[in-house]
């Protein structure tokens, strides 16, 4: 009898065990989906600045918990550990800054901290390793390096790098035009992409680097770049989640570059067509959770995103449909879970909301449009 007594307790210890673990599971499954969503917009119209909103992953449902006033945050990009947001000011004088701001995920709320000038004209994409925050200054020619303190607010630029050059292009190629940064998925090495001059230029990584030793974060990489197609102007890079494909989306040929990526090194697979309607205004680049699917989007005509395979045998590239949207769909970004794909649709003044198919990597349009002027940068805090 007691020896069955024992029994029963032994499995009903184990069926609240099991039940504890389901709803713990569940209770993670629901954080996961559950977003902070940062949008970054040109205040040349109705908006002010940063907005943030709560998206729900499962249902693509959003809502609007706060607005942050900030002149043009063009692109901005959260910390690691989701308490610090950073925001560039894309100005083309001395007015342009990159903004420190503590965020509160469950509020929604951004607090600024400091402001730093970017010593570069209309710089317009921010990144960071955790101690540092680095900026492509488009019309500076420029990126520049801003030492971050353990309050998360920014010291003055540490180091400015400027470049020389020029590409085929009379009009858009008279001067190097630096339009995106990235950290290689080892962490050893930046790229930053010049769209002026056909080149992505690469930097060492010091790993030790941070604002209380001063040691310099970047040095000059071997080589110092890689050569594009003449006239191509890469515009963003991402980097494949296995770490071993890069690919760069041209703005003016409308073409994207596959690379294989190995300690530093890039070797080009392929270039294949985006935009066949030559349109010089290729934007984004992005690709699914699973590794599966590349998007690239392009404006100025047949506004929309390419869709494309990835073979996992070489990180090839096939086009699968091109997804029309709204009007300049100048940046987009695909949620986490891989479900849904929203695009900042700047000249429609809207977010776009797309379901995924995880199979064929097509989309379609939910209709559940988030309003809003002049949308040009979506970043999510988990």
């Amino acid at each position: 009898m007691v020896k069955e007594i024992v029994s029963i307790c032994t499995i009903g210890i184990l069926a609240t065990s099991c039940q504890s673990r389901k709803e713990a599971k569940s209770m993670n499954e629901a954080t996961n989906d559950t977003l902070t969503m940062l949008v970054g917009t040109y205040t040349s119209g109705e908006s002010k600045g940063i907005y943030t909103y709560r998206l729900d992953a499962k249902t693509g449902n959003a809502q609007l918990m706060s607005e942050t006033p900030v002149s043009d945050p063009s692109y901005l990009t959260p910390s690691a550990d989701g308490k610090f947001v950073y925001a560039v000011s894309e100005h083309n004088d001395t007015t342009a800054a990159v903004t420190a701001f503590a965020l509160d995920k469950e509020k929604g709320k951004l607090t600024k901290l400091n402001e730093q000038p970017t010593m570069g004209a209309d710089p317009c994409y921010i990144i960071t390793n955790g101690q540092y925050a680095v900026t492509a200054n488009y019309s500076g020619g420029s990126i520049s390096v801003f030492p971050i303190k353990e309050d998360g607010t920014l010291d003055k630029a540490s180091g400015v790098m400027r470049f020389n050059g020029s590409g085929p292009d009379p009009v858009r190629q008279k001067v190097p035009h630096l339009h995106c940064v990235q950290f290689t998925p080892d962490k050893k090495y930046l790229f930053a992409c010049d769209l002026g001059t056909d080149k992505i230029h690469k930097f060492n990584v010091n790993l030790q680097a941070n604002h209380r030793n001063k040691q310099p974060l970047l040095t000059t990489g071997q080589p110092l770049s890689f050569q594009l197609e003449p006239g191509s102007g890469p515009r963003h890079l991402t980097f494949a989640p296995n770490g071993m494909y890069a690919y760069v989306i041209n703005e003016l040929s409308g073409k994207v570059t596959a690379f294989q990526y190995a300690d530093g090194q890039l070797k080009v697979i392929q270039n294949i067509e985006a935009d066949s309607v030559r349109a010089q205004g290729s934007a984004d680049i992005h690709i699914s959770p699973d590794g599966k699917f590349l998007y690239a989007s392009n404006r100025l005509k047949e506004d929309g995103i390419a869709i494309f395979s990835i073979n996992g045998k070489d990180g090839t590239l096939t086009q699968k449909g091109y997804q029309h949207t709204g009007i300049h769909p100048r940046n987009f970004i695909i949620t986490p879970n891989g479900r849904f794909l929203l695009v900042a649709c700047r000249d429609s003044n809207v977010i776009q909301i797309y379901e995924r198919d995880i199979n064929t990597g097509l989309l379609t349009d939910t209709r559940k449009d988030i309003k809003l002027s002049k949308p040009v940068c979506i970043k999510f805090v988990e």
